[in-house]
């Protein structure tokens, strides 16, 4: 007990002694941990909207007027047979001139039309995005400009393009955000690791004259590392208190009027669970930092 007592004294003396390099360990600290803890929620957010967008994505068959209700059956269920089909939904005439006449600003346009000139259809949902195209060279085997595989079927939506387009921005989105995630994971590790280093490279001598009077290697590591503890958890508390003065008074106070602040909200990691990761994560970066960096130290 009393020598983790004076351990700890040692820590806090030589962290008021070493005043300059603890300020620039814990500054950096926050930097990271506030930068890492805007970046994640985007990194989620972008993601989750990704996935919103891929998930709305669909094929739609318009069908021949004079198509029966035994035909339309039937083509259903030959559409769910599809491979990758996974969702199957019939559109009739009156709920396709209603849908169009609540996305429409002038609604006088609908109103004044005397027959329903829009067809009834089939809404088809692939497994996934990427399988789109593969839905619709099974429904179209010689493309748009053949016939299809069933004689109901009049033509398909003019929306295979825009998937297609749609499919390569949220895919090289998802990939762009990992790499940016990666690399500033990357250089805040490194960053906070050259400032510990710093440190503990101004203090050099001193562990040099305690390894040659015949302190143990761990009696010499235990203070360091208590010291990457306190400077973990002081910069770590500062960023979190940035973050949370940021959420209240930025984030949450518009979240209602733009849509992609109100979608972190909804995320899998939520704003408890990610401070507390970022927390620990600060505190055991600065305490292996600190007794890795020394290793080279204790060579004597």
């Amino acid at each position: 007990m009393g020598r983790i007592v004076f351990f700890f004294q040692e820590a806090l003396r030589a962290l008021k002694r070493n005043g300059a390099p603890t300020l620039a360990a814990i500054v950096t600290t926050v930097v990271t941990v506030v930068l890492l803890g805007m970046l994640i929620p985007i990194f989620q957010t972008a993601q989750g909207k990704s996935d919103e967008v891929r998930d709305q994505l669909n094929i739609q068959y318009a069908l021949y007027d004079d198509a029966t209700q035994p035909e339309i059956a039937a083509l259903k269920k030959k559409l769910e047979g599809v491979p990758h089909v996974a969702e199957v939904t019939f559109i009739s005439k009156d709920e396709a001139l209603a849908t169009l006449k609540g996305e429409l600003d002038d609604k006088t346009i609908v109103e004044e039309l005397h027959t329903n000139p829009l067809p009834n259809s089939f809404e088809v949902k692939a497994d996934d995005a990427a399988n789109l195209p593969s839905v619709e060279e099974t429904v179209f085997p010689n493309g748009t400009e053949g016939k299809p595989f069933d004689s109901i079927i009049s033509n398909p939506f003019d929306r295979t393009q825009s998937s297609e387009k749609i499919e390569q921005v949220t895919s090289a989105l998802k990939i762009v955000l990992t790499v940016i995630t990666a690399l500033l994971i990357l250089a805040s590790l490194m960053l906070v690791g050259n400032t510990i280093r710093l440190s503990i490279y101004t203090r050099r001598r001193e562990v040099e004259v305690m390894r040659l009077v015949g302190a143990t290697r761990w009696f010499i590591r235990w203070p360091f590392m208590i010291e990457g503890v306190v400077v973990g958890f002081a910069g770590g508390l500062l960023a979190i208190l940035i973050l949370w003065l940021g959420k209240i008074t930025v984030v949450d106070p518009l979240s209602d009027s733009i849509g992609v602040l109100a979608a972190q909200n909804n995320s899998t990691l939520g704003f408890p669970a990610l401070v507390a990761i970022l927390f620990a994560a600060s505190i055991v970066v600065s305490t292996i930092g600190s007794g890795v960096t020394l290793r080279r130290f204790l060579k004597v």
